[in-house]
């Protein structure tokens, strides 16, 4: 790479009021160029909002109806709640040392040694970025197909075409793109309000489902019911491919780190809301299963919906009107609006970061920080772009949203797997004074993720019912193995001459500072504006 200016004068702009943040930030190699106007509660929001617990459960239902059902969507999501916990704290670890725009493929870089910084930073790079543009696109085209399911309760035998179905995805996506620019600066209150919005959706349900329902399940069919016969797959497997639904819905936490250079304070409020954000969403999940196990209407019926989302049909059998089952639905739909606008805004932020370190095909374009709002937009429109276009797929395959769920959980999994594989295998030495630190446990947890981690890469391949044909089949590797095969061209193209990772100026030690020549070395005292421009040669 070139120079990269480290200029300090990005630290004056609207809304920062951290000096010492920016400061540490210059230490890590990059200037700061965006506000820091967010609280640790507006990016718990957000990670909240990009899980969006009562929606991802609902628009993947059909996914535990077929494989498991009442074990597997409750049992199922209480296991996978405990592993996203766990590695929730395994990377708020990290994130407590290395807080930076760029997460986990810096903390790759930063964990390495100098010689494999720069290849372990491009794998964990484009393994985060495809995570975030995918799981985006999962979010809003199951949205978009959530969108139209509504129709269906007045007009039973509305289908919608594959046409309608993309334009009403790339409707959404135009929505979250425009909050995410001309609401940029509102995005601290609309992460809040995410907050309250879905606490309150998941009790009017719970009280409405509860209260209306003619006829109630056992507590044994909430608890212990297991039937995957509608999946071909042995039954003992079949739970393992239904852990997708909880897998998906539990993965955008470690998006957020993606934020860090706009919260002051981030190497504490940054964490924090990591793993708070985790733990709400555990909870808010068994809270919304259970009443609708309890009043779940036939299996059968519902799996037969032909857009493949069933929740308003459920909502409107159990309130016995097609307006009592919209009403719940607007609730699950405010949370759609919550959690796209959110991935995107995540998403955006992690092209801006790697696009900084020259990574992407046309860089300099995307690494831009439009100073009208405050907002990498390029990155922002690329984002959209890309995902309006990979929605595409939906022409050829009727099961693309399984695809598009399968490669982002895949892709983000593996991304966060990366970090806390480099620092095992570097004996945790960057981590053993982390204000977050997992302590004697580290070990086992991060290897029992890593475990975790591998299996997930298998199973989130497969598809969800057996036989398989052309149109249903999961294209998850399909997607994947595309993208890498991007990046791997880019990489002998570009990065093999020019890429070298996130700039760390030395050889250094796991957790070890870097100091910046010129850098007043105590940052939190004399503060960023005593700091002279300086270039870093990377």
């Amino acid at each position: 790479m070139g120079k990269r200016s480290l200029s300090i004068t990005g630290a004056q702009r609207r809304g920062s009021v951290d000096p010492s943040a920016d400061a540490a930030l210059a230490k890590m190699g990059y200037a700061s160029e965006l506000p820091r106007n967010l609280s640790m509660l507006s990016v718990l929001g957000m990670s909240f909002a990009i899980m969006a617990v009562p929606f991802g459960l609902s628009t993947t239902m059909y996914i535990t109806l077929t494989d498991g059902q009442s074990v597997t969507i409750l049992w199922g999501w209480v296991l996978v709640s405990l592993i996203s916990l766990s590695i929730a704290a395994s990377l708020a670890e990290i994130c407590a040392v290395y807080p930076t725009a760029g997460g986990v493929y810096y903390w790759s870089a930063m964990l390495s040694t100098r010689k494999w910084a720069p290849i372990a930073s491009w794998v964990t790079g484009w393994l985060t970025l495809v995570g975030n543009w995918t799981v985006t696109l999962s979010i809003n085209f199951s949205g978009g197909q959530l969108v139209l399911s509504a129709i269906t309760l007045w007009k039973e035998d509305f289908v919608p075409n594959q046409w309608q179905t993309v334009l009403m995805f790339w409707a959404v996506m135009m929505v979250c793109m425009l909050t995410n620019i001309f609401g940029a600066k509102y995005l601290d209150l609309i992460n809040k309000i995410c907050i309250y919005w879905t606490a309150a959706s998941v009790l009017i349900i719970l009280i409405v489902l509860l209260s209306m329902a003619d006829t109630k399940r056992s507590g044994e069919f909430v608890f212990a019911h297991y039937d995957a016969s509608a999946s071909g797959w042995p039954a003992g497997w079949a739970f393992f491919v239904g852990l997708l639904q909880a897998a998906y819905t539990l993965t955008g936490y470690g998006m957020v780190a993606a934020m860090c250079e706009e919260v002051q304070n981030p190497e504490r409020e940054v964490p924090r809301a990591i793993v708070l954000s985790v733990a709400a969403a555990g909870v808010t999940g068994v809270i919304y299963l259970i009443p609708i196990l309890f009043v779940l209407p036939d299996v059968t019926l519902l799996l037969e919906v032909a857009n493949g989302q069933p929740i308003g049909l459920l909502f409107k059998t159990v309130t016995g009107s097609a307006g009592g089952g919209f009403g719940l639905l607007f609730l699950i739909l405010g949370i759609l609006f919550f959690a796209g606008t959110g991935a995107l805004t995540a998403a955006s932020r992690c092209t801006y970061a790697f696009a900084r370190d020259g990574a992407i095909p046309g860089s300099k374009i995307w690494a831009k920080v439009d100073k009208r709002f405050d907002i990498p937009l390029m990155a922002l429109v690329l984002s959209t772009a890309v995902d309006c276009l990979l929605g595409l797929i939906y022409f050829g395959s009727s099961a693309a949203f399984n695809s598009f769920t399968g490669v982002a959980t895949i892709c983000l999994s593996t991304s966060y797997g990366m970090p806390i594989l480099i620092s095992v295998l570097r004996g945790r030495q960057a981590v053993k004074n982390s204000s977050y630190s997992l302590g004697r446990f580290g070990y086992a947890i991060n290897i029992a993720m890593i475990g975790w981690i591998c299996l997930a890469v298998v199973i989130f391949c497969m598809p969800v019912s057996l036989p398989v044909e052309a149109p249903t089949m999961n294209y998850a590797s399909v997607v994947f193995a595309g993208f890498a095969m991007i990046s791997l061209v880019w990489y002998f193209v570009n990065g093999r001459k020019n890429f070298t990772g996130p700039p760390v100026p030395q050889d250094v030690a796991p957790g070890e500072q870097v100091l910046v020549p010129g850098m007043a070395l105590d940052a939190e005292k004399e503060g960023p504006a005593e700091v002279p421009t300086k270039d870093i040669k990377v």
